[in-house]
């Protein structure tokens, strides 16, 4: 399993060259490399970035020139794996990931035989380990989520989910507009408390033609980022 790692940095960033600011002595986007490493499933890091600022960092051995967008940024950084099976995709801004957290994702996520997983996290989980982390809920029948920041993906389909996964990004941190996207009766059911993470699923199915899975984690190492400047006071604390 290989591993992508977005690193650029764009104008809308609130904490601009988030990859290298430095959290104890160490950039950001090292305790994520340390935490791929760290994981006997992963080979080969890629990372999308500056590259001469990635010239820097220890353990990354394919270094990708950004773009100006998220999206293309990651079909170039998926480019040198695109014949694999399957790859998995991650942000820089997750300093408190783990190599257990890792494998415990992609071994779940491979027993689904899905072209693409996103793993969610319990709100009480979250909150138990990280309980000064600010982070946007979503109520389903299942419970009270929060994202993750990492993919499982199929390369094979990633051209056929660009337009619509555009959207899905910049909706990812509002619940609302995911709802609008996902079709009215689903937006119904997200109402009152009643869709659930199989309704979402089979939709996702239906939009891309793919195969889709929400992995429940049990470590909220996996999603809480590092975006802003409050958050790096919260980093510190907690690293």
């Amino acid at each position: 399993m290989n591993a992508v790692i977005l690193a650029g940095s764009t104008k809308e960033d609130k904490l601009p060259d988030k990859a290298f600011v430095n959290l104890k002595g160490r950039y950001m986007i090292s305790y994520v490399v340390k935490a791929l490493r760290e994981c006997d499933k992963i080979e080969k890091i890629a990372a999308v970035g500056d590259p001469e600022r990635l010239k820097e960092v220890e353990g990354i051995d394919i270094i990708v020139p950004q773009t100006d967008t998220i999206m293309d940024n990651v079909l170039r950084g998926v480019e040198p794996f695109k014949n694999d099976r399957r790859v998995i995709i991650l942000t820089c801004d997750i300093p408190f990931l783990t190599g257990e957290a890792v494998c415990d994702f992609i071994e779940k996520a491979e027993k689904t035989g899905a072209d693409l997983c996103y793993p969610i996290i319990r709100k009480e989980d979250n909150l138990k380990k990280f309980p000064d982390a600010k982070r946007t809920y979503a109520r389903v029948k299942e419970g009270v989520f929060t994202g993750g920041n990492i993919f499982y993906v199929n390369p094979a389909v990633i051209d056929k989910l660009v337009k619509e996964a555009k959207k899905f990004i910049a909706y990812r941190k509002k619940p609302w507009k995911l709802g609008k996207l996902l079709g009215g009766k689903i937006l119904f059911l997200f109402l009152i408390g009643r869709v659930s993470i199989s309704h979402i699923e089979k939709k996702v199915e239906e939009l891309f033609g793919i195969k889709g899975k929400a992995i429940i984690s049990e470590y909220p190492e996996i999603g809480n980022d590092v975006d802003k400047e409050e958050d790096v006071k919260m980093a510190i604390k907690y690293l």
